[in-house]
């Protein structure tokens, strides 16, 4: 038996879209887990390894948010894609909000779903093939690969989005890069909505660096940010 190309965490409670999805998937080669209902979903992810989540959102017996919220709780890395017929720009930030990486509106074609997959299981192959980073920034030292930003007075748990983020702005701090730039090269394209939630995710780096002199995250309006950094001598 051939062994699947990854493992898939499926719920939708639509019978008819599920059977067409999994049928799909595992005619592509990957292993699908379909739960029909959001607690089944939990129960699941409990009991085995995955590799990628594809959940819907209205869900009988927990709705998709209240998974994906289990689901970050206990790993910051696994992929989860929403699949929903909520598409309001309040439904897609609450998405982004509760953990999910990305958020695809129905009807959807299945070459754009399989493509998806492709990109975010091949972007985690590589963070997790990837070799610890640890950068220095005057008082703050920030451990990529642990997800840890170590300030001189306090010691800061962050997540892996937080972490690919603070990456991208500690290599290229002292510079100007636009919007697009940052988005494009952490979360995959320059969306108005990524955006909405990339602007969360700065607010919550500016509190941890914010006690340290001579670190700014700055806003440039109308372009992007400086990651300014004077180093301590």
């Amino acid at each position: 038996m051939q062994t699947p190309k990854a493992t898939i965490l499926f719920a939708e409670d639509d019978s008819s879209l599920a059977f067409i999805v999994k049928d799909t998937l595992e005619d592509e080669g990957y292993k699908v887990v379909h739960c029909a209902d959001g607690q089944t979903a939990i129960d699941s992810f409990d009991k085995a390894k995955f590799d990628i989540c594809l959940l819907d959102i209205m869900m009988p017996n927990k709705d998709g948010y209240t998974v994906a919220k289990k689901i970050r709780k206990q790993t910051d890395v696994l992929p989860i894609l929403f699949l929903s017929t909520k598409s309001q720009e309040e439904d897609r930030l609450k998405g982004y909000d509760t953990g999910a990486d990305d958020y695809i509106s129905k009807p959807f074609s299945m070459p754009e779903l399989l493509k998806k997959i492709e990109v975010f299981l091949r972007r985690s192959k590589k963070l997790h093939a990837d070799t610890v980073e640890d950068f220095s920034l005057g008082n703050i030292h920030f451990s990529f690969g642990n997800l840890k930003i170590i300030t001189s007075t306090e010691t800061f748990s962050i997540t892996q989005r937080e972490a690919d983020l603070f990456k991208f702005f500690c290599e290229h701090q002292n510079k100007v890069v636009k919007r697009e730039e940052v988005l494009i090269n952490v979360w995959g394209k320059d969306d108005f909505f990524l955006g909405r939630s990339m602007d969360v995710f700065i607010s919550k780096l500016r509190k941890y660096i914010k006690a340290e002199p001579g670190i700014v995250l700055e806003t440039i309006h109308g372009i992007g940010f400086r990651f300014t950094v004077q180093q301590t001598v």
